[in-house]
């Protein structure tokens, strides 16, 4: 019998955050608290473009466009706010939200670490660019490998591809 196998990612849906983002900017127009306050919300490229006349409101602005994500089903993982929060620009505050994806490699060696220490020892890993791809003969140990990563709390979101 041949090998089955998955490959494991951090890739997320554009269309996805798009609509978050378009539905945020509908909510963030219509909402009274938000009215006067120069609230906007944009995606430009990978990045989504916060901005308000305090640094609360743009940090409420961040709240609804999270609160979006969570309902179409993207992973708050794939979002890099900045440590320093909104910064001042003119007289509005901006807020730059850069969209993670792919896995690092030192991610990478993470899970496959993880997988050699925790998983099934039938298990085969192996690093091809910014995904690892996990071999098995069977497939209830392939299983076991999703449920174990699924569990462990990494700091990047995953997502299983190619499962053959």
């Amino acid at each position: 019998m041949a090998d089955s196998s998955f490959d494991i990612v951090s890739k997320f849906d554009r269309q996805e955050i798009a609509n978050a983002v378009n539905t945020a900017a509908k909510e963030i127009a219509n909402r009274y608290d938000f009215k006067g306050v120069g609230a906007s919300v944009e995606l430009s490229g990978d990045v989504i473009k916060m901005e308000a006349n305090s640094e609360d409101r743009c940090k409420a602005v961040l709240d609804v466009v999270e609160t979006w994500l969570v309902k179409r089903g993207v992973s708050l993982k794939h979002l890099d706010i900045p440590e320093a929060g909104p910064r001042l620009s003119g007289k509005e505050y901006k807020l730059d939200v850069a969209l993670k994806e792919g896995l690092t490699s030192e991610n990478a060696k993470k899970i496959t670490k993880m997988i050699r220490d925790e998983g099934p020892k039938s298990v085969k890993t192996q690093i091809q660019g910014d995904e690892v791809r996990v071999t098995s003969k069977s497939r209830d140990d392939l299983q076991a490998v999703q449920r174990l990563l699924t569990e462990a709390d990494l700091d990047v979101a995953l997502s299983y591809t190619n499962r053959r």
